[in-house]
């Protein structure tokens, strides 16, 4: 009886430490009890925006090898000036200017009287001045050659007026005028003065080449008074123009 509650005692100790090793060994294999991302986020003090874009931001290498990120890359960008802006280049239109100074050849057939004409030869000189962006005050001064009865003579003429103008495509100006002045004609007769009013009515074409510069072209009427007949003598006209 004595040896049966001996083995007895040896069976219930085998026992305990049997399932204290087991449970000691089931405690080491358990990972230490670690804390969430999440948990670690939100108790974490706040970080600026700028902090995380410096700091997880990725790098870029320029031309020279030297690593920048974006975010100074943006920020160095604003910091610079804007651009200038890429200048706008007229190769259709030119300016519009107020002055136009002209010389140039002139023709014209003078109708002295009904049966008799003279052709002349000469030129023209002439200034506008635009006070509007169309209209103008035009000056001009004529001096054409001519041969009557074997004698040289001379056809003039000064005179002034109002002139209008359209730009029209292709660098071309179209403009019309109206003038009054005083004309001379010589060689001296006895049918009349060498001195008579005039009026000329006509109109151009101008076709700039450059800023500055066109070519003229002109046809006009000559109006005048002379042996007590009226004479409508056409002209025309061919010139160059500057412009200032």
């Amino acid at each position: 009886m004595r040896y049966a509650a001996f083995l007895l005692g040896l069976v219930f100790l085998s026992a305990g430490n049997a399932g204290a090793q087991l449970n000691s060994s089931n405690y080491i294999l358990l990972p230490p009890p670690t804390v969430s991302s999440n948990v670690l986020l939100t108790e974490a003090p706040a970080a600026s925006p700028s902090l995380f874009a410096g700091s997880f931001a990725p790098t870029i290498s320029d031309a020279t090898g030297v690593a920048s990120s974006p975010a100074s890359n943006a920020a160095s960008l604003s910091l610079m000036p804007a651009p200038d802006p890429k200048p706008q280049d007229v190769t259709s239109v030119f300016e519009n200017y107020a002055w136009q100074a002209y010389v140039g050849y002139s023709y014209m057939r003078f109708f002295e009287f009904p049966s008799v004409t003279q052709n002349t030869n000469g030129f023209n000189f002439g200034m506008v001045y635009y006070f509007k962006n169309h209209l103008g005050v035009d000056g001009e001064f004529q001096g054409d050659h001519l041969r009557q009865t074997g004698y040289g003579g001379w056809f003039l003429f000064g005179g002034g007026g109002g002139r209008f103008r359209w730009s029209l495509p292709r660098n071309t100006e179209v403009w019309a005028h109206a003038l009054v002045g005083e004309s001379h004609f010589t060689p001296q007769t006895a049918d009349g003065p060498q001195h008579a009013f005039a009026y000329e009515l006509g109109g151009g074409l101008d076709l700039n080449f450059k800023p500055r510069w066109a070519l003229r072209v002109a046809a006009d009427a000559m109006c005048t008074r002379y042996f007590s007949t009226y004479q409508f003598s056409p002209k025309a006209s061919a010139g160059v123009v500057f412009k200032f």
